[in-house]
């Protein structure tokens, strides 16, 4: 049986909410990468450009299928082998994936995390969630629920409460064509 926290976590995402979450390095924002407007919540929390795009984070390699062509990837063995784990890869996406999420970029960010909390949670909702640190844009990373309840009050619609994992620092993105590291 899932904790409280998580399934009440998925049915916010479900109504289309938008929620803060631990991740191996910091909390972050979440909601249905399918809902533009849980999406453009998520950007005005930050102050964020729609044309940055966001990160998808999967709970397994079916999730970052949903979203992405990953076997076209020629990094595929890479890719495989660095999840789950903190590593971001930029990839060819699905037709169905919205500029929401791809911002002016060709390609989707999304990841296989290695957080037992944020993998619990995208594997109850069944899809890859949108995965943004929980903090307002050029501000440092929150990485405890006090943090994120104090800055984000009442602008996020559920908080999980959970220790964020060991990273000592955001995920590291790389391209997912040639392994370059972006990040």
């Amino acid at each position: 049986m899932l904790p409280d926290s998580i399934q009440r976590a998925v049915e916010v995402l479900q109504q289309g909410g938008v929620i803060a979450y631990p991740t191996e390095y910091c909390f972050g924002l979440g909601c249905d990468p399918a809902n533009s407007g849980a999406i453009e919540r998520i950007l005005k929390i930050k102050g964020r450009h729609k044309q940055q795009g966001l990160i998808l984070l999967a709970a397994d390699i079916a999730q970052v299928e949903q979203q992405a062509d990953l076997h076209s990837s020629p990094m595929v063995d890479e890719i495989m082998l660095s999840w789950p784990g903190p590593v971001t890869w930029l990839l060819t996406p699905r037709v169905h994936v919205s500029d929401w999420v791809c911002g002016q970029h060709q390609t989707v960010a999304i990841r296989v995390s290695a957080h037992a909390i944020a993998h619990a949670l995208c594997a109850e909702f069944g899809s890859a969630i949108v995965s943004t640190s929980a903090n307002r844009h050029g501000e440092e990373a929150l990485r405890t629920t006090a943090a994120v309840r104090e800055a984000m009050g009442d602008e996020v619609d559920y908080v999980v409460d959970g220790p964020v994992g060991n990273a000592l620092q955001p995920s590291q993105i790389r391209d997912g064509k040639n392994g370059e590291v972006i990040r």
